[in-house]
């Protein structure tokens, strides 16, 4: 891509980042933590002003997925009132909202679930508090929760009626960019980011 996925803004001039929190909150987060890695000081300014987002460096960033989500993890655990922690990738600016909010749904401690597309397993994966400690234990190098989630089993939650959950692997070009419409993401999502309340 040339360049680091939280920096990308997309065709309609929202940044990817930006999307990501917005699709986190409306589907029911209470809270979002975002892991910058690479330009971190540049990405920050992508993200919303809200109390609710917490903006986490990796200073290890360059170990991989395992870092991400072990500095997403470690914050997580001094959250007294977590029960369970949604994971999704920036690089996934079409998730729609609906699809949080079915993996999110009355989750619990022991939950453990994965999003996927045609049995395909995919993101979001939501990891109840109860795994945490064991899943920080299994990670390593670019390796993210997928061996944890097929080890113990996370329930799929087939999510292929909304999306096809695929990521996107290529920024939008200077033409895509210039013809799109660009409406403003607080048109999309309204307020119902800053009214939504999650576990």
């Amino acid at each position: 891509m040339g360049r680091p996925k939280a920096l990308v803004v997309g065709a309609d001039g929202v940044p990817w980042l930006r999307r990501g929190v917005l699709t986190l909150l409306a589907g029911g987060c209470r809270r979002v933590i975002v892991v910058l890695g690479a330009a971190a000081d540049q990405a920050l300014a992508n993200l919303p002003a809200d109390q609710a987002v917490t903006a986490v460096v990796a200073e290890d960033w360059a170990d991989g997925l395992s870092a991400s989500l072990r500095a997403a993890l470690g914050t997580l655990r001094a959250d007294a009132d977590a029960d369970a922690a949604l994971v999704s990738l920036v690089d996934l600016p079409r998730l729609p909202v609906g699809a949080v909010a079915r993996l999110h749904a009355d989750a619990r401690r022991m939950s453990l679930r994965q999003a996927t597309y045609a049995g395909r397993p995919g993101h979001p994966v939501l990891i109840g508090a109860e795994h945490w400690d064991l899943l920080a234990a299994d990670l390593s190098g670019d390796r993210g929760a997928g061996r944890y989630l097929r080890s113990h089993g996370a329930h799929p939650i087939p999510c292929d009626d909304l999306w096809d959950g695929a990521d996107v692997d290529a920024a939008p070009d200077a033409h895509d960019a210039a013809s799109a419409s660009a409406a403003a993401d607080d048109a999309q999502y309204g307020g119902n980011a800053q009214e939504t309340a999650g576990s």
